[in-house]
C-alpha cells in the first residue's frame, strides 16, 4: 500500500501570494480573509482555519503539483506529511 501524505498550510506563515491555488487548483482554496487554505477533499470550501488540524489527505495523482506548490510557496507555509 502507497504511503498517504497530507497537507496543511501554516496561516501565520501564509503570504496570500496565490501561487499555490494556481499551480494545483484542486487541493488549495482561498479564504475571504486574503489567505489560502487547503480545500476539504471533493469540495470547494476549506478545511477549517488552517494549520495541522486542518491536515488534508493528498488526493490521488495530485502528489507532484501538492509537491510544487509547497516548493514555490514565497511564504513557506505549505506543510507535507506522512498520515
Amino acid at each position: 500500500m502507497a504511503e498517504q501524505l497530507g497537507v496543511w498550510i501554516d496561516q501565520n506563515l501564509c503570504t496570500g501570494d496565490g501561487l499555490c491555488a494556481e499551480i494545483c487548483p484542486g487541493v488549495f482554496v482561498a479564504g475571504g480573509d486574503g489567505k489560502y487554505y487547503v480545500k476539504e477533499f471533493g469540495s470547494e470550501t476549506k478545511s477549517g482555519e488552517g494549520g495541522p488540524d486542518s491536515k488534508v489527505i493528498i488526493p490521488s495523482g495530485l502528489g507532484e503539483l501538492v509537491v510544487e506548490a509547497a516548493e514555490e510557496c514565497p511564504g513557506g507555509c505549505i506543510f507535507i506529511e506522512k498520515v
